[in-house]
């Protein structure tokens, strides 16, 4: 009886070792599932934090990074400030006003000649009237209108700067041409024609300057302008 009652015993003692072998198995895949399930969520979380802070406005980008708190997040909302700053420098372009249009400036000319030149000069002025500022700068075209046709100014080459307009600014260049002191008649000048620099449409003036240039055999033009600004800047 007791060799049977050893017996018992240790076959209970085996089957409660086995038992708890199994429920040890048993709760220990039970917890390694939990962790991955649980970071699973926890990935998918943050990737969809990520996504709203890169696509929302500003305030969403803010609320998705601080509650997620991962690098997803972060990287997105830093995505939304790259696109709105490129979207701001594609709208503003360099900081600088957009071209002065024809339309918007009042053109005058002027004799601007000063004793003692050897050549004369006239000046041209560009008032800004569109009711905004805009930015100036190269060379106008300029045209002188002759009874023979019409003759180009020829650049003076000096270097052209950018100027930002304010409504009510003026602007202004110089044409150069040489004085007729043949004695002759000349070649007589009928008007000017003069193309803001950035633009096509063309405005016609009265001529101020001299009446006539000296008749040359010369191939290139007499008449020279300069760029935008050369000839001074007032209010």
């Amino acid at each position: 009886m007791r060799v049977h009652k050893l017996t018992f015993a240790a076959l209970a003692v085996a089957a409660s070792l086995s038992l708890a072998a199994c429920q040890n198995d048993g709760g220990g895949t039970t917890g390694q599932s939990d962790p991955s399930a649980a970071a699973t969520a926890s990935s998918q979380d943050g990737t969809g934090a990520g996504s709203g802070s890169g696509q929302g406005d500003g305030a969403q980008g803010s609320d998705g990074a601080g509650s997620a708190g991962n690098g997803s997040a972060g990287k997105g909302s830093s995505t939304q400030g790259t696109a709105a700053g490129s979207g701001s420098a594609a709208a503003g372009g360099t900081g600088k006003a957009a071209w002065c249009r024809t339309d918007e400036l009042e053109i005058t000319a002027a004799d601007n000649t000063i004793d003692g030149d050897p050549d004369r000069t006239v000046a041209v002025t560009m008032k800004n009237n569109g009711g905004r500022d805009c930015t100036i700068s190269g060379y106008a075209g300029v045209d002188l209108q002759l009874r023979e046709g019409s003759l180009s100014a020829k650049r003076t080459g000096e270097k052209a700067t950018s100027s930002v307009l304010k409504n009510g600014q003026s602007i202004a260049f110089g044409i150069h041409y040489p004085s007729n002191d043949t004695g002759g008649s000349g070649v007589r000048i009928t008007g000017l024609l003069v193309t803001p620099p950035n633009e096509t449409k063309t405005v016609t003036l009265k001529w101020p300057g001299a009446a006539t240039l000296p008749v040359t055999d010369e191939t290139t033009s007499q008449v020279t302008v300069g760029p935008v600004g050369s000839a001074g800047q007032g209010g």
